[in-house]
């Protein structure tokens, strides 16, 4: 994977209910910087949606309590994981109807362990890139909405002094004095008029 577009960490949450799963996704998904979060259950996982904004998601399908599936679905109903990629790692569900389950609950992919390390790298880097990408996108998004908005301040400003001017012009033509005053009884304007008066 290349150096990342930007100086902040991603984040990548990976989730089982077995340690040893936990420490061979993160010695295989050890890119640098990125930071692995984990998770044992889904319940956990859940939690931790509503704290990061992952980039990718990999979840093991045989879990307690709440397997990938039912993680799965809940994750997509939490605004911040609706579009975050989800890939289901597993050693028992390898029967088609599974995949298709899981599938429907929102992932991306569906890998069987034993997994090829290279392979399970490539996929997670296409997808740590992809955020990476949309991060970039979404804060030039940001500085062209800035932009705009003081280009706007700017325009409202010339205007404002174009009629500033018209007025003074206007003001200044006029055969009679003409001033106007602040509320503490200081004077904000006057017409040459008054001036010569």
């Amino acid at each position: 994977m290349r150096a990342s577009a930007t100086d902040r960490s991603v984040d990548l949450l990976i989730v089982d209910d077995r340690a040893d799963g936990l420490i061979a996704l993160e010695a295989v998904l050890d890119f640098p910087g990125v930071r692995i979060i984990k998770a044992q259950s889904g319940r956990e996982a859940i939690a931790l949606a509503e704290k990061h904004d992952f980039a990718v998601v990999l979840l093991d399908v045989q879990m307690p309590d709440l397997d990938g599936f039912e993680t799965a679905t809940l994750l997509r109903k939490n605004p911040r994981c609706r579009h975050t990629p989800i890939i289901f790692i597993t050693a028992i569900n390898k029967d088609d109807r599974y995949i298709y389950k899981g599938y429907e609950a929102g992932a991306v992919d569906y890998i069987f362990k034993p997994f090829e390390s290279h392979v399970l790298r490539a996929k997670v880097s296409v997808f740590i890139e992809l955020f990476l990408k949309s991060r970039q996108l979404s804060e030039l998004a940001d500085q062209i909405r800035e932009s705009e908005k003081r280009e706007r301040y700017l325009r409202l400003a010339e205007l404002e002094l174009e009629s500033l001017k018209r007025y003074r012009n206007l003001a200044d033509a006029i055969p009679h004095i003409v001033w106007k005053a602040r509320p503490d009884g200081s004077i904000e304007y006057f017409n040459r008029i008054w001036t010569n008066y």
